[in-house]
């Protein structure tokens, strides 16, 4: 397997291993400079007016451009540093596909947006943020396994 195909297999094992996507169930694909993740609705997410809240939505289109900058970055992970997002629709049944990519990568400061859609194809949200390198070494200690052990 290439490198970078290793590399976006790792961050794929990292980002499943994260605690917060024990409770979230999310499934992702990572490749040069794209991120596309998925997530089935439930009813856990719904908030009192019966649609998915907007912290999820925000999560996944975060983690799909976050996801898209760090395919481009193989020495330490990458920081969100801003994030503006602007929901259209809500949505209580399906699935969630948000997918990100790179705008302009950059040494310092990377921009990447994302889109969300039903599983149907309805864009339900885009977002775009900003992203700096961090001195977060890529590793076993944040779940980084080159191979897949």
């Amino acid at each position: 397997m290439p490198a970078n195909e290793q590399h976006w297999r790792a961050l794929e094992r990292l980002y499943r291993s994260a605690p917060t996507n024990e409770y979230f169930r999310p499934a992702i694909r990572i490749g040069e400079g794209v991120a596309t993740i998925t997530l089935d609705v439930r009813s856990d997410f719904f908030h009192a007016a019966g649609a998915v809240h907007g912290a999820v939505l925000f999560k996944l289109l975060d983690d799909a451009a976050y996801f898209a900058v760090n395919s481009l970055v193989t020495d330490g992970l990458v920081l969100t540093t801003e994030f503006s997002l602007h929901f259209f629709r809500p949505v209580s049944t399906g699935s969630l596909v948000a997918t990100g990519s790179v705008q302009s990568p950059s040494r310092r400061l990377a921009v990447a947006s994302a889109e969300l859609r039903s599983g149907t194809g309805v864009l339900l949200a885009q977002g775009s943020g900003s992203y700096i390198r961090s001195a977060i070494p890529l590793g076993p200690d944040v779940g980084y396994v080159m191979d897949g052990g």
